[in-house]
C-alpha cells in the first residue's frame, strides 16, 4: 500500500475531525492548516536534470519522486489547505551558467503549480548563500516575477553558516524587502564520521539548524536586519532545550552575548512543528518563544504522509500543553499574519 493510500484510508476511518474535539465548524483550522515545510522536487526540473546527466530518477530517494495528485491527496487527508513549498535541486552544481539553469527550471515550474492552484500552493524562491550573484537573480525572478511569497535558504553551505559576513549583500536585499526566510538545515559539516546506522536528519539536521542560529545571533545579524524574519525548521532543533544553557554560559561566546538578551533574540526566530514537535518537545519551546511565533510544517515527503496524517498531525491537535486558541494559531492563523499574501489567494 503506498503512503497516500494509507494516509486517505486514515482519514476516512479515524478522520481528521477526530484528531481534536468534536463539534468543529467549518472554520476548523485543523481542516485549513498552512503548511510551512513542504519539500518540491519539480517533475520538469527532473526531466532537464537526467537529459544533463546529472541526476538519475531510478538512484534518487522516495521523496524526490513528487506528483501533484499524491500531494493533494496528502494534503486533504491531513487537513492541509495550502502548502508553502522549497524549491529542491539536487546534486552538487559548480559551474554558473548550469546552476542558473537549473535554478530557472525548477522556479518556473514552481511558479506555474503556484499559480494553476491558487490557495493550495504557494512558494520561497531560493537563496544560495555561496553565490550573491545567482540568490540576488533568485529573488528578483521568483519574489517579482513569479510570485515567491518567502525565500528558502540552507542552514550551512560548506561549512559556512547563515549568517556570516560574506553573506551581507544577500542579507541587506533580504531587510530591504522584510522577506521571511525559511532555513532548513544539512549534515553536520566538518565531522568527518557518521554514526553507523543513524541517518542525519535524526541528529545532524537538529544541530545544524541549531548553529545556524546560534551564528545569526553571534554575527549580529538579527541586529543589523531586523527586518528579516527567520523560519527554524523542526521545532527550532536543540535551541528550545539549551536556551538556559545558552544564557549561563553567554560569557564564553565570541563575541560575548549579554544573558539577557538571549531570550529577546530566540523570540526574534518562528519555528516550525515538522518533526515532529508534539507532545514530546511542546514544553521546551514553549518555556522558550511564545506560540505565536509557532507554526505548523509536515515536512512531506520525506516524512511519509502516513506519518503526517496518523502520528504528527494529530499529536499537535492533541498535544495537551495547547489549548484551542493556540492550536488554531499554530495551524494557520500564525502563518496567515507572517504571509499575508496567502490570505489574499484564498
Amino acid at each position: 500500500m503506498t503512503d497516500i493510500q494509507t494516509a486517505a484510508g486514515t482519514a476516512a476511518v479515524t478522520g481528521i475531525a477526530n484528531s481534536g474535539p468534536t463539534g468543529a465548524g467549518e472554520d476548523d483550522a485543523r481542516r485549513a492548516r498552512v503548511d510551512v515545510h513542504h519539500h518540491y522536487t519539480a517533475p520538469e526540473w527532473l526531466d532537464w536534470a537526467e537529459r544533463q546527466e546529472i541526476v538519475q530518477r531510478g538512484n534518487l530517494p522516495r521523496w524526490t519522486q513528487w506528483d501533484l495528485g499524491t500531494a493533494l491527496g496528502m494534503m486533504d487527508a491531513a487537513g492541509i489547505r495550502t502548502s508553502v513549498f522549497t524549491v529542491a535541486m539536487l546534486g552538487r552544481l559548480q559551474d554558473p551558467k548550469v546552476r542558473k539553469e537549473s535554478a530557472h527550471v525548477a522556479l518556473q515550474a514552481a511558479g506555474d503549480l503556484a499559480a494553476s492552484h491558487p490557495g493550495r500552493f504557494a512558494f520561497y524562491t531560493p537563496l544560495f548563500l555561496d553565490s550573491p550573484e545567482l540568490s540576488m537573480w533568485s529573488l528578483t525572478h521568483g519574489m517579482d516575477e513569479l510570485g515567491a511569497v518567502g525565500v528558502s535558504v540552507r542552514t550551512s553551505v560548506k561549512g559556512v553558516y547563515l549568517g556570516h559576513p560574506d553573506q551581507d549583500r544577500i542579507l541587506a536585499e533580504l531587510n530591504e524587502r522584510s522577506a521571511v526566510v525559511s532555513t532548513h538545515p544539512m549534515d553536520v559539516p566538518g565531522g568527518g564520521a557518521e554514526l553507523e546506522g543513524v541517518p542525519p536528519f535524526l541528529c545532524d539536521f537538529l544541530m545544524d539548524t541549531t548553529r545556524a542560529a546560534i551564528s545569526l545571533i553571534l554575527n549580529g545579524t538579527l541586529d543589523r536586519y531586523p527586518d528579516i524574519t527567520f523560519i527554524l525548521p523542526h521545532g527550532g532543533g536543540f535551541l528550545p532545550y539549551i536556551a538556559g544553557r545558552v544564557e549561563v554560559f553567554s560569557d564564553h561566546l565570541t563575541p560575548k552575548v549579554e544573558p539577557a538578551r538571549v531570550r529577546d533574540y530566540l523570540h526574534r526566530f518562528y519555528y516550525d512543528t515538522a518533526g515532529p514537535m508534539s507532545p514530546s518537545s511542546t514544553p521546551s519551546l514553549l518555556s522558550t518563544v511564545d506560540p505565536s511565533r509557532i507554526l505548523y510544517g509536515s515536512d512531506w515527503p520525506p516524512t511519509p504522509a502516513h506519518l503526517v496524517t496518523d502520528v504528527t498531525a494529530p499529536a499537535l491537535d492533541n498535544d495537551p500543553a495547547l489549548d484551542e486558541q493556540q492550536r488554531r494559531c499554530i495551524n494557520r492563523d500564525n502563518a496567515h499574519r507572517l504571509l499575508p499574501a496567502l490570505v489574499a489567494r484564498r
